[in-house]
């Protein structure tokens, strides 16, 4: 039974499906949310926004349990220990069932009392719609909550050609969905509820998945509680890191819906939605590679700090090329992209936002995989203590900014908290306790960081000399740029390794034509 086994081509097609899915998602979002905001219009756009950052927050009754499961399976696996890997599967599946049944209790007892939750700002035929609204994304949050121990038992045996399928079905089912409900005249609630429809299937079908193709064991007797202590004390940590960021990239709209209303909740809620495309990004990658620094972690060797700075670094280079072109191509191109295309002008104030979550993101995006590799070595105690200081600092600054400067203040708030405690914090804390050369990091991303020399006074001619006349016309300019961005880093900043992750698909093709 060889339960660590990697599947090299499973890996493969894991990061090329992620990028396909975050193509195909970036297509939809383009086609589909900007019908939706227009639809929708901008109060209810942003009452549906709102409401969903609110609910988010139920998440959080996960505990961060989450995020331990591929370190305690990599312990079982290891030494093939099948009984072990039953009861650490039986026991994750009962904890987060009861999870769910809380999350449902809070969430329904909080849908009583809107007027209390969301403040005066809201007019009363909006108060009762959150209502509904938040019933029904409650129950989504809920089953989200089964749905990620058995993603987790999926993504533990390298099966990432079916999850990123599942991704992609989602990605296109729900606007194929909702497009039409949208076009009959109904509204969020529709939205909402196709989400949760979808929720259902994917968790129904990873069921089917674990039960029946990868045959994952389920033994909900002899708990052993000795690890389930274990197990709660190296999550607690994880929770706090879940607060954080629950606090970091909602907090700033529940503030705007207090102090300012819907409609600059909806502006907000644009600018982060290109943030979140824009992390999307950097995770497909990152995220196969979790079980691979597990098993680093586990081996134990000697060289297993070399071995970290390594993957940190060669992964990390491979966001920052793409990570590069898509914060670049906003910089230059998003003003006009978000008024004239993904929205209307009313939604200007967006490309501020945008700018100012996704510039200081770079850092902590290129450098993601270190979070796995705090997890598997269990030194992830630093960032969550640092990261909820920022998050404590981050609310106080928003309120304030919020006040004065509406969406762009709230925004400037998370990305005071994201240069302190990513740009220098963590850098130094990666470099002194976990013993990973950091130096060696910055040096090479720099190096690659020459591709920049080209595209970037290209892309200020454009956006100060360049006056776009329609789609065409704004679509040719983007695909000059991208050009001249590629032919910048293959010549200036890519070495031999990366440019063969290019040639040899590439390759692969002309020999098959």
């Amino acid at each position: 039974m060889a339960f660590c086994k990697m599947n090299p081509n499973q890996l493969k097609l894991g990061v090329l499906l992620s990028y396909t899915s975050m193509a195909l998602n970036m297509v939809v979002q383009l086609v589909y949310t900007p019908v939706m905001i227009r639809l929708l219009g901008q109060s209810e756009y942003g009452l549906y926004t709102l409401v969903g950052s609110v609910v988010s927050y139920l998440s959080l009754f996960s505990l961060g349990f989450t995020g331990a499961y591929l370190r305690f399976y990599s312990r079982y696996a290891q030494k093939g220990d099948r009984t072990g890997v039953a009861r650490l599967n039986g026991m994750f599946l009962a904890l987060f069932m009861c999870m769910s049944a809380a999350a449902i209790v809070c969430g329904m007892t909080l849908s009583q009392f809107t007027p209390q939750l969301f403040g005066t700002n809201l007019t009363p035929a909006e108060l009762s719609k959150a209502k509904i609204l938040m019933q029904i994304l409650v129950i989504n949050v809920a089953l989200t909550f089964p749905s990620s121990v058995f993603d987790s038992i999926v993504s533990a045996h390298e099966q990432f050609l079916f999850q990123r399928i599942l991704q992609l079905a989602g990605v296109v089912f729900n606007p194929l969905i909702c497009l039409p409900l949208l076009l009959m005249g109904h509204g969020s609630v529709a939205v909402v509820s196709v989400t949760t429809a979808i929720t259902i299937a994917k968790l129904a079908t990873n069921i089917w998945f674990c039960r029946f193709k990868i045959h994952a064991p389920f033994e909900f007797r002899h708990f052993n509680f000795s690890l389930l202590k274990e197990i709660g004390a190296f999550s607690f940590f994880l929770f706090l890191n879940m607060i954080i960021d629950q606090i970091n990239w909602s907090v700033d709209k529940f503030i705007l819906g207090r102090v300012a209303g819907t409609g600059a909740v909806a502006v907000y809620g644009v600018g982060s939605m290109l943030n979140t495309m824009f992390q999307q990004f950097s995770t497909a990658i990152s995220s196969v590679f979790s079980p691979r620094v597990n098993r680093i972690a586990a081996a134990r060797e000697p060289t297993m700090n070399r071995q970290f700075t390594d993957l940190f670094t060669r992964v990390g280079r491979i966001q920052f090329i793409v990570l590069g072109l898509i914060a670049s191509g906003i910089v230059f191109f998003g003003r006009y992209f978000i008024t004239n295309i993904y929205a209307t002008p009313e939604y200007a104030g967006a490309y501020p936002v945008a700018l100012l979550l996704i510039l200081p993101a770079m850092v902590p995006l290129i450098q993601n995989i270190g979070i796995e590799v705090q997890r598997s070595v269990n030194k992830h105690q630093f960032r969550s203590i640092v990261y909820m200081i920022m998050a404590v600092a981050n609310t106080l600054i928003s309120i304030p900014l919020a006040k004065m400067y509406g969406p762009a203040g709230a925004a400037l708030g998370t990305a005071v908290s994201l240069v302190v405690a990513n740009g220098f914090i963590m850098n130094i804390y990666y470099q002194k306790a976990l013993g990973m050369n950091m130096i060696s990091f910055w040096r090479s991303i720099l190096h690659l960081a020459r591709g920049l020399i080209l595209p970037v006074p290209f892309g200020i001619f454009i956006m100060l000399k360049i006056s776009f006349h329609g789609l065409a016309d704004f679509a040719l300019w983007v695909v000059l740029y991208t050009a001249v961005y590629a032919v910048s880093f293959w010549l200036l900043g890519m070495d031999q390794s990366e440019k063969q992750l290019v040639l040899k698909p590439l390759q692969r093709v002309c020999k098959f034509n």
